[in-house]
Parts: C-alpha cells; structure tokens; sequence
C-alpha cells in the first residue's frame, strides 16, 4: 500500500466532511484539526478545488453551489468515502455466485466492486464502464466474459443513450449493480445525467435482482433524473455512516439492507449487518 497516498486520502475526507459540516473553513482550523502544517492543507485544498469537490478561498474553503444536474468526474468522486467504497464493495462482492451473468453499472463504487470478484469463477459481466471493462479483462481469464455496451461517455465515464440501451434490451441478467449519484425518501435512486438514467433503467429491465451501491453521504441527495424509486431495489449495501432514521427508510421500502463498517486495513473484510425486511 502507498501509505503517503493513503494518509493524503483520509486528510481529503476529513477536510469534506468539515467543509460540509461548517459550509466554511479556515486553513488554520483544518491544520489544527489534522494535526498538520497550514502549507499541507492548502495543497490538500488545491487539490480537492481542481476537483470540484470544495471551492478554495482565501484563508479557507467553502462548499461548492452544487445543482441537481451538476455532474462531478470520476477522478472527483474518486477521492471520496474510499474506506466506504471499499467495504461496500467487499459486501458486494459476496452476494456474487460462481457462473452468474452481472450487469455493472458505471461509478466509483461499482469499479471498486469490480476489483473484489477475481476470485469467482464462471462470470459473464455487462458493463457500460470503461474502468470496469478494463479492469476486469486485463488478466485475460478464459473464464470469464466482459461486454462492454458502448454508448455517449458522460463526466463519470459512463457509457450511456441508444446505443447503450440498444444493447442491454434483448439481455437477461441474474444480478445488476447500481451506483448512484444520491438516495432520498421521495425522489428514489437519482443521476444529474438524463441519459444515464435511462441506461441504468435498462440495466434494471435486463436484471432479475438489483442491488444498490451508496454510500451514507448519497442519502439525501437528489439529482436531476430519477432511475427508480427505492422500493425499486431488492438490495441496498451501505455503511454504517447512513442516519438510523434514513436507515429505517431504506428498510421500510426496501426487502434488504446491508450496512457495512469500513476498515482501515485493506486486508481485513469489513463487518456487514444484513437486515431483511418483514415479509420478504
């Protein structure tokens, strides 16, 4: 593990996770808070600035005016909640059988999830993200088939509209997993991108199960398209950073709730709490 990287990593969180709390921040109060030099935490600003994550200002940062529609790159939401990310996708990983045909939507978390199934054998894997697609062909396993289904190519490097459509309508699916842009009681599942709205619908259209990648920071948000409502997901993996009243939502509308804890250690599988839903 790159442990400069990985300690740049966990400052960029806790830097957002301030900045959203206060909505502002001065570069004195984040170097207290992290224990670091005010030099270190405006090249962490900077950083974090060119990302379009937080608007760096003089003395400090600010929340970025975000709108339904804005639409940050993966490169940016790649910088965020990685422990999260990664222990959804672990969970993820696990609900996986040996031989199954996945569909793989595009986003950080999915291509984190994406990174977990080397060991399972027999899969046959849709996909309408390059990264994934990449990824999981570089080793060349006779095993396993990747389709990528082409498409316009978004900020957050999905491949979506008709041609990507086009592709996923005459497929059937075991399982679908689905990153989303936010979650919330009343939109549903939501993307500030039309058109990748419509592609995840058909990703879900092809997929006998759907499983949802969030996490607790997507609670909340709601962008400009809704995929589906929530009751439209038969599996939500999340962390353990999601509210106990969002939490009671999700398990009131959806039949199963899987709440991780992230781990410091790459090494260590995180703990999941699966909760299924009365009836289900």
């Amino acid at each position: 593990m790159d442990t400069k990287r990985t300690l740049a990593q966990h400052r960029h969180e806790l830097i957002l996770t301030e900045v959203r709390r206060a909505r502002a921040v001065r570069v004195t109060e984040l170097a207290q808070i992290l224990g670091v030099s005010d030099m270190t935490v405006r090249r962490d600003l900077e950083t974090l600035d060119e990302a379009g994550l937080l608007t760096k200002v003089h003395g400090g940062a600010t929340v970025p005016s975000l709108q339904s529609s804005f639409e940050p790159g993966f490169a940016a939401k790649s910088l965020r909640n990685t422990l999260e990310k990664d222990a959804i996708a672990r969970a993820a990983a696990a609900l996986v059988p040996p031989g199954s045909a996945v569909g793989i939507t595009a986003g950080t978390t999915t291509f984190r999830l994406a990174t977990h199934l080397e060991g399972i054998e027999g899969l046959t894997i849709i996909t309408n993200s390059m990264g994934v697609a990449e990824g999981l062909t570089k080793d060349g396993r006779s095993d396993r088939s990747v389709v990528l289904t082409g498409g316009v190519r978004t900020p957050s490097d999905a491949l979506v509209g008709p041609v990507a459509v086009g592709a996923l309508r005459t497929l059937h699916l075991d399982l679908v997993f689905m990153g989303v842009h936010g979650m919330a009681e009343d939109s549903g599942f939501t993307t500030p991108n039309l058109l990748e709205s419509e592609t995840n619908r058909a990703f879900i259209e092809a997929g006998g199960e759907l499983v949802v990648l969030a996490d607790h920071t997507k609670w909340g948000v709601t962008g400009l398209s809704e995929i589906v409502g929530l009751g439209g997901a038969d599996t939500v993996v999340t962390d353990d950073g999601l509210t106990r009243d969002a939490r009671a939502v999700l398990e009131e509308r959806v039949r199963r709730v899987i709440v991780t804890t992230p781990s410091a250690d790459d090494g260590d599988a995180p703990a999941a709490d699966v909760v299924p839903i009365a009836g289900a």
